[in-house]
């Protein structure tokens, strides 16, 4: 009997890591156009590249003439408005779901890209669930200040269905 609970215990073990081995669901396809505009954070998995305080965080996104996406971040630290400009690149053209995104530029040159892989949309493009491949970032993105209560537990379950810890969501803006 010890064997085959000690197997079983294997063989369950192996199975919920491999659930997670693969990388995080994008969506099918992403309509650029639909895609370009301002977003409004909504919740973000921490990272130390913006600050725990921040307000009113917002990603605008343009089409540059090489096809890249121009990313300008915007948020409130203290009452002062702080900004960042990067580039996004399309990592898979079929899909338009997976970018690749730098803010890090050294004389034209980006030697740093992180992941931006779009895992879920509202409906009209109302709002967007993105991460990464490591599950170590993601972000809840409205059109509006705010999201609400349906559209939200949607928006998580896009991230707890891909892998991500969504109990270390961090809330940056009020649901409706």
């Amino acid at each position: 009997m010890k064997k085959i609970t000690f197997f079983t215990s294997i063989l369950f073990a192996m199975c919920v890591s491999c659930i997670y081995a693969s990388d995080p669901v994008t969506v099918q396809e992403v309509d650029l156009s639909k895609y370009l505009g301002k977003w409004h954070e909504i919740a973000r998995l921490p990272n130390a590249f913006e600050a725990a305080d921040a307000q009113e965080i917002t990603a605008t996104y343009s089409l540059n003439s090489d096809n890249t996406l121009r990313v300008e971040n915007s948020c409130y630290v203290n009452g002062k408005l702080e900004k960042v400009v990067g580039v996004a690149r399309i990592e898979d053209p079929k899909s338009k779901a997976k970018l690749g995104v730098s803010f890090f530029d050294i004389l034209g040159f980006r030697p740093i890209w992180g992941d931006y892989w779009i895992l879920g949309l509202g409906p009209n493009y109302s709002y967007s669930v993105v991460g990464d491949r490591a599950r170590k970032y993601a972000w809840i993105l409205s059109r509006t200040p705010a999201l609400g209560e349906k559209e939200m537990d949607e928006a998580i379950t896009i991230l707890k269905n891909n892998g991500f810890d969504v109990t270390r969501l961090l809330i940056v803006s009020k649901n409706k």
